[in-house]
């Protein structure tokens, strides 16, 4: 039987020489893996520093928002408080003669009246009061008339028929809400708490009183 030939096994040189260039190989993988951890580590950094900034303008947008929302809500408020006088100071010098078209002969006017009674805790301010012998028409003036301004305007009502009623005033109390812009639930509403209902239309006003299922309340 021939003995199986085996190959030479291979030198230490070749060995050694494949184990460099794996090795080199193996340090230039990491030395590619390490770049390019060192890299996302940078991005990373950007990232971070991009963000910081990014929220600190974030912050100054906030900041400034606030102070051009506090700035509009105080020009507003003040523009609403000189609108609602304009609208003042255009009703009531007709307010008279409209009312003296349904029937009132009134032969007083007031403007902008107050009843402050410590002795009773009765306070409250009138924008127009319209008086003869036997009625008194307490009117109050807005620019937009809300659901609440109808709702003070009740309470308004009540002391004010507290407060004459106190002083032996036995006249009757009507109250009337006058709004510049207003929605048809304010309208409705207005009609259900018995008060007349003053709105522009044209270049004049008109006012309207409570139909149907409603009708005028008397204090």
């Amino acid at each position: 039987m021939e003995a199986t030939q085996t190959a030479n096994p291979p030198s230490f040189e070749t060995v050694w020489a494949i184990l460099q260039e794996v090795g080199e190989k193996q340090k230039e993988t990491d030395r590619q893996r390490m770049k390019e951890t060192e890299e996302r580590i940078e991005r990373q950094k950007e990232r971070q520093k991009e963000h910081a900034e990014w929220r600190k303008e974030i912050e100054q947008l906030h900041k400034e928002t606030e102070r051009i929302t506090k700035e509009n809500a105080k020009l507003i408020g003040n523009l609403g408080h000189n609108f609602g006088d304009m609208a003042e100071h255009l009703v009531a010098p007709n307010l008279v003669e409209k009312f003296r078209e349904l029937g009132f002969v009134f032969e007083k006017a007031y403007r902008n009246t107050e009843i402050k009674d410590a002795k009773n805790n009765i306070y409250t301010e009138v924008d127009i009061t319209l008086e003869n012998g036997d009625k008194v028409m307490i009117v109050e003036v807005k620019s937009k008339l809300t659901t609440e301004n109808i709702t003070d305007h009740i309470e308004r009502m009540n002391k004010v028929r507290a407060h004459a009623s106190l002083h032996g005033d036995k006249r009757k109390f009507l109250g009337t809400v006058a709004g510049v812009v207003m929605s048809n639930n304010e309208r409705a509403f207005a009609f259900k708490s018995g008060f007349y209902l003053i709105e522009p239309s044209g270049e004049t006003f008109v006012i309207r009183k409570p139909e149907g299922i409603y009708s005028i309340r008397e204090w």
